[in-house]
């Protein structure tokens, strides 16, 4: 006995999507992977990507196929999250008024991620972007230190009903950071449920307001919350950051493969080499390659990503990080030179993402 591809299509119109609110079949989120006798093969996907929610699908599509073609069928379900590129009109729930959401991730930390991270939101914002920044590092929150906004705090207000929190803004740029809703000095020792819910909250429960791009700091590593943030946000892209470290590019190509894990699928939009050379501030025209030379542009040609180009090691730019003052705000230095192509390189990789091929996915029947 066979069963039409149709038929099975109709009985999954009674499997309702909890987070969208409509039935998996109008939201086109079912792919009949094979269907041949009494067995079927499905490819479904969720909103949300947590284990729980992944089974509770699971489960529904296997009881709506039992109860109206019978349970003489040997049912298949694989559920996989929504993609990234995926998030966007009717499926974009999360972040509607962001254009372009861009995660900032290292494999290692140390490497400056955070320095990138800030640099690349003022540099957009000077641009005339509207911008926002997410730190997502909630065991080592840098944002308050590195825009001057350590003693600033969110205020809360009524919008639409509902009790949002108002970002910091800073240099052009709306900040939120768990830094803000601690203690300077008081160590944040939580369990990843815990840091998974308050980044939700700065999330969800924040105004935002529309914005052009959104720059997340994540995490050093490829942890539980770099999976939760991936998963669960829009992505557009992402920008890896390292040094040419041998030890820190080992840890740069797990990055770059966390964001190509099946049911992630989010485009690369370029690796940077931070600390590419040291130049004395008396000498500036030498260069020291103390880490190794080029070592981040080479991993990019071997993983076919963008090279979006080098940070050398200058005094200025770690200064201006203390000091809450970017460095891309320093008009005539150096360091701004080249964070100013960097910023070139990055916006012609954003302008190119449509066009990027999509990896073909087979769905033969």
């Amino acid at each position: 006995m066979s069963v039409s591809k149709q038929a099975i299509l109709d009985a999954l119109s009674n499997v309702i999507e909890p987070d969208l609110k409509k039935d998996i079949v109008a939201l086109g989120l079912v792919k009949i992977v094979h269907a041949e006798g009494q067995q079927i093969h499905l490819e479904v996907k969720v909103s949300n990507p947590a284990m729980h929610s992944r089974v509770r699908m699971k489960d529904a599509c296997e009881f709506a196929i039992h109860r109206v073609l019978g349970k003489e069928f040997l049912v298949d379900v694989e559920v996989v999250p929504i993609s990234g590129d995926e998030r966007d009109g009717e499926l974009r729930k999360v972040l509607p008024g962001v254009k372009n959401i861009i995660a900032v991730a290292s494999g290692k930390g140390g490497v400056g991620k955070s320095t990138v991270a800030s640099n690349l939101a003022v540099g957009l914002a000077r641009r005339g972007y509207k911008v926002g920044l997410l730190d997502a590092d909630i065991y080592g929150p840098s944002a308050p230190t590195m825009f001057d906004v350590v003693h600033e705090k969110p205020l809360v207000k009524e919008i639409d009903g509902r009790n949002l929190i108002i970002p910091v803004e800073q240099y052009g740029v709306k900040i939120l950071s768990i830094g803000f809703f601690a203690d300077v000095n008081q160590a944040i020792v939580w369990r990843g449920a815990m840091a998974n819910k308050a980044l939700n909250q700065m999330i969800n429960d924040a105004f935002w307001g529309p914005l052009d791009y959104m720059i997340i700091d994540l995490p050093p590593g490829t942890g539980d919350i770099h999976l939760s943030i991936v998963q669960a946000l829009p992505l557009s892209g992402a920008v890896v950051v390292s040094t040419p470290q041998e030890v820190a590019l080992a840890d740069a190509r797990k990055g770059v493969a966390m964001f190509d894990i099946k049911g992630i699928d989010i485009p690369v939009v370029g690796m940077i080499e931070n600390m590419a050379w040291f130049t004395p501030a008396e000498l500036p025209d030498n260069k020291y390659y103390l880490f190794g030379k080029d070592g981040v542009k080479f991993l990019a040609e071997e993983l076919h990503v963008p090279y979006l180009g080098p940070l050398p090691l200058i005094q200025s730019i770690r200064e201006a990080g203390d000091a809450g003052r970017p460095a891309v705000l320093q008009e005539g230095t150096p360091a701004v030179g080249h964070l100013e192509e960097i910023l070139n390189n990055f916006e012609k990789e954003i302008r190119m993402l449509p066009f990027r091929k999509k990896k073909a996915v087979t769905t033969e029947a």
